[in-house]
């Protein structure tokens, strides 16, 4: 093998004053990810989903005015009905019964008042198309005679000469009879104002339970029920 004096280098190995580094390569930039072609809407879907929708909104005003035409609710305004229904108790009112049949006496019933249209009031059926009514203090007489009341209102003050209910009218007090504006001051109901029949008193909770003609109304509730129940 022969050798180089030490005062020279190797060709290979002698590097040029002015020769420039290697330039350092860049990275490779990462490849863009492919670009998905824009799906085509599927418009069978969306029909479908509108189709549903629409379905629905009917179904529900359908069912929600069924039930109009069945039960509507009503909020109890005044003491005149104490002390079987206070203010601001929520009842359900039958509107059924009575294209069937017609008003009882002692039913609860939700009218338009002749001389108030437009409102709405609750009193109690005391006397039949015909019946005779007469009050006199404390006590109320249906065809000469006195009328018994389970429901125990709070009796009136007052005189009412006779008076003969008219055909398809009904007389209606209110059970607190002092505080009532009713048939005594302003005449028989028309059938035709009566909107339904009390049922079900909904709210408040301590007062869950049956509008009845037969009981105090209180007896009848789901809170007295339970009273007896659970000790």
């Amino acid at each position: 093998m022969s050798s180089l004096p030490d005062n020279q280098l190797s060709e290979e190995a002698t590097v040029h004053p002015y020769a420039e580094a290697p330039e350092a390569k860049e990275p490779a930039a990462p490849e863009a990810p492919p670009v998905e072609a824009p799906r085509p809407v599927n418009w069978s879907s969306v029909k479908t989903v509108v189709k549903e929708v629409i379905e629905t909104v009917v179904l529900t005003l359908v069912i929600f005015f069924l039930i109009q035409t069945v039960v509507r609710n009503f909020r109890v305004v005044g003491t005149s009905m104490e002390p079987n229904l206070h203010n601001g108790q929520y009842l359900i009112i039958d509107k059924l019964s009575y294209r069937f049949g017609k008003p009882q006496q002692g039913d609860v019933v939700v009218f338009e008042p002749p001389n108030r249209p437009g409102e709405d009031y609750v009193k109690r059926v005391i006397g039949l198309p015909g019946d005779l009514v007469e009050i006199r203090p404390g006590e109320v007489l249906v065809n000469g005679v006195p009328l018994v009341e389970p429901w125990v209102v709070r009796p009136g003050s007052y005189y009412m000469a006779p008076v003969r209910v008219g055909p398809d009218e009904y007389f209606v007090l209110g059970d607190n009879r002092n505080s009532s504006s009713d048939s005594h001051s302003w005449g028989d109901v028309p059938a035709g104002n009566i909107v339904g029949r009390a049922l079900v008193c909904y709210w408040p909770p301590s007062e869950w339970g049956l509008v009845t003609r037969v009981a105090p109304t209180v007896s009848t509730t789901l809170y007295a029920w339970l009273s007896h129940v659970v000790p």
